[in-house]
């Protein structure tokens, strides 16, 4: 990535044995399968998990010191397709994607892998979405485990078992013949801890070592009869090795008294916040020093039956503390006790929420119903939320989610609102990206949204004679699986659609990672590739490039001629400008670093004549920028607030260009800030102060004369 560096992360990751790793959660997996000896890494970046990611993006020379071969993959499903690797020879390999999105896309890949199973080492490196702050549906990754019989990790939300959870995966892996998938929430990721740091490890076999001497085994092929073969084997020889790995080694943890009346199963990402809520109901300490038998499941997927029976055992009831819907773990806890023939009372959905986040409070009331019904003799305390008093809460601004100031995406919704008043309004099929935003206020465009660069597959069915629909898709997107299951579809199909590619220059959702059509140079892949002669190699026909998205006369003119042409078929508009995130992260350093030198520097700002604004507020409902505001009317005989445009402004100038777009008033104005001036300029700045100094005093004594 040309903007970003991650060299303090890559150096982190060069740390030996005894020394001492502080970081991020996600950060510590980076290093975690270095020391392991990982032989090939690949992934689809994507929240929580793009930091590891955009550090092995950097890390190609510690990458080769090492023998690993690392890939950023065109998806999640190319990333899943990496693990064949492992099929056929001892190669270590891991990958890594946001999830259940990533992994919806990965599933096809997945299944193949998990039925012919493994002689290396898999780990599938999950970042569960879920829960407070996340973006996408709320679904868990554990169904994907049960159905291809892939083993689930998710270990306790602290550096050392999460270290300790990815070099045991790919010990169970290899044991079992099966990949594991590793569960990272997304506080995991996010927070900072330490371990002791071992040693970097050469991969026994390289991928080119591999590849030196090819081994076929058509039993590993997904083909009959072999994937009848693969059913039994998976049930007869990979569950049982799998069961006794986690047994033996002791994977999943208990903390507490040996024995209780009762006692809390939880998933080990979730051990921390369940702590914390047994610490409000005085239950336990900061250290985990629990009243209460706990059992921790660092895996929850296999279940091992003779730990829960152990745990279960002399037991009145054991309460299970399991985030998300359907409750798997709660039914396969059922039949395992069931089996085992005791009478100890699973307790789970009935006490705690079905569905959303398991925060510590969430956890503590449902410890507390249950302690009520099973402990009656524990006093607990009440656990509720406290709201914030009346007046607090109100003077606290709300945040919603929207476009960054200066976002090239925002003037598309603002030429596509003009072109409402004259053609009224379309069916907009939305993508998954920044421009989503697009569904909020102030634009509220969009009617739907199916996936990943699915926009244009998702306005299909639409054939409207009279009105066409729109689809709207990212660069990221568009190389993602737009360019064949929504451009090549509707060529295919005929479908007369029109789409709205952005053309950023990034995956600016997910970081601001280089993808096929970036125009900046990257030393380890290949950039500048453009969408244009993509779509027009795929057959597109009717394509038209917008290259200044801020330009609104030219992006309302191409959208207005895709609407209104005669022409048959998909037609395609690519509306480029950079992602200014991006371009501010590469302009920002360099004019600092001029200013400071003392050289001359000058900058566009814009900004609006408060005698001149009307206080319509037309300007923000058609551009949206954060940077623009409102402040009082200096004019005491006007009540409403002036438009202002605050000190974030960078210049894209856009809330003028839909200022004469939409016929508003002529109050904003541009200026060009200098600093470090000549000495010519220093001169003539000094002569317009005087010489507007002096008109303005006189217009003041003019007025004072005039006063009553």
């Amino acid at each position: 990535m040309a903007e970003r560096s991650f060299a303090a992360e890559v150096e982190r990751l060069k740390l030996g044995e005894g020394e001492t790793f502080v970081g991020e959660g996600i950060l510590a997996v980076t290093k975690a399968l270095l020391q392991s000896g990982v032989a090939y890494v690949g992934g689809y970046q994507g929240s929580p998990i793009s930091h590891l990611m955009d550090v092995f993006a950097d890390a190609n020379d510690l990458l080769a010191s090492l023998g690993v071969h690392f890939e950023a993959s065109a998806s999640e499903a190319t990333a899943a397709a990496m693990l064949a690797a492992s099929v056929n020879y001892p190669l270590r390999g891991a990958v890594a994607w946001k999830s259940v999105v990533g992994t919806n896309v990965a599933s096809d890949a997945l299944s193949n892998v998990a039925s012919g199973g493994v002689t290396g080492g898999a780990l599938v490196i999950v970042g569960e979405d879920y829960g407070e702050g996340s973006s996408i549906m709320q679904e868990r990754t554990h169904a994907f485990a049960m159905k291809s019989q892939m083993w689930l990790m998710d270990p306790r939300p602290n550096l050392p078992s999460i270290v300790d959870a990815v070099e045991s995966a790919f010990q169970l892996s290899e044991a079992s013949n099966t990949p594991v998938m590793l569960e990272m929430r997304v506080r995991s990721c996010h927070m900072t801890g330490s371990f002791v740091a071992k040693d970097n490890v050469r991969p026994a076999m390289t991928v080119d070592e591999a590849a030196a001497s090819p081994v076929r085994d058509t039993n590993r092929i997904v083909l009959p009869p072999a994937n009848f073969l693969h059913e039994v084997e998976k049930v007869e020889k990979r569950w049982p090795a799998g069961i006794a790995f986690v047994r033996d080694n002791k994977l999943n943890e208990w903390f507490g008294p040996d024995e209780g009346e009762v006692g809390l199963i939880v998933q080990g990402g979730l051990f921390n916040s369940l702590n914390r809520g047994l610490e409000l109901l005085g239950l336990s300490d900061a250290l985990g020093a629990s009243q209460l038998p706990i059992y921790c499941l660092n895996v929850t997927y296999p279940l091992i039956p003779d730990e829960v029976a152990a745990f279960c055992h002399g037991k009145r009831a054991v309460l299970i503390l399991e985030e998300g819907q359907p409750e798997f773990i709660e039914h396969e806890l059922n039949t395992l006790v069931r089996r085992a023939d005791l009478q100890t009372r699973i307790v789970g959905k009935d006490v705690l929420p079905r569905a959303g986040d398991y925060t510590a409070e969430t956890m503590a009331r449902g410890v507390r119903k249950f302690a009520a019904e099973w402990l009656p003799s524990l006093d607990l305390p009440d656990i509720s939320i406290v709201p914030l008093p009346t007046p607090v809460a109100s003077q606290i601004p709300q945040r919603p989610a929207g476009f960054c100031t200066g976002c090239p995406e925002r003037p598309i919704f603002t030429s596509m609102k003009l072109l409402e008043r004259e053609l009224g309004p379309a069916h907009v099929s939305a993508d998954i990206g920044c421009h989503l935003f697009s569904i909020l206020p102030p634009f509220n465009i969009g009617n739907t949204t199916m996936g990943y660069g699915l926009g244009t597959a998702g306005a299909s069915a639409f054939k409207p004679k009279d009105k066409r629909a729109i689809a709207v898709m990212g660069d990221g997107g568009f190389w993602h699986n737009g360019l064949t299951s929504g451009i090549g579809n509707a060529v295919f199909n005929k479908d007369d659609t029109v789409t709205v590619i952005i053309d950023n220059g990034y995956s600016a959702a997910t970081g601001g990672q280089d993808i096929l059509s970036s125009r900046a140079d990257n030393r380890a892949r290949t950039t500048r590739h453009p969408i244009e002669r993509a779509v027009r190699g795929i057959g597109a026909g009717w394509v038209r490039t917008v290259n200044r998205t801020y330009d609104l006369k030219r992006m309302t003119a191409a959208l207005r001629e895709a609407m209104t042409s005669p022409e048959r078929g998909p037609k395609i508009v690519i509306a480029q400008s950079e992602c200014m995130l991006n371009k501010q992260r590469r302009e920002k350093p360099v004019v600092r670093k001029a200013m400071s030198e003392g050289k001359r520097v000058e900058r566009e700002r814009f900004g609006i004549d408060p005698d001149t604004c009307t206080g319509d507020h037309s300007c923000i409902r058609l551009s949206g920028c954060p940077s623009l505001s409102i402040k009082p009317n200096p004019d005491p005989l006007r009540q409403d607030p002036i438009a202002h445009v605050d000190n974030s402004c960078v210049g894209c100038g856009l809330c003028g260009e839909v200022s004469h777009a939409a016929v508003l008033c002529p109050s904003f104005y541009r200026a060009n800030i200098v600093a470090n001036p000549g000495r010519w300029e220093g001169w003539w700045k000094t002569l317009r102060s005087r010489l507007i100094g002096g008109l303005q005093a006189r217009d003041a004594r003019v007025r004072a004369a005039r006063a009553f």
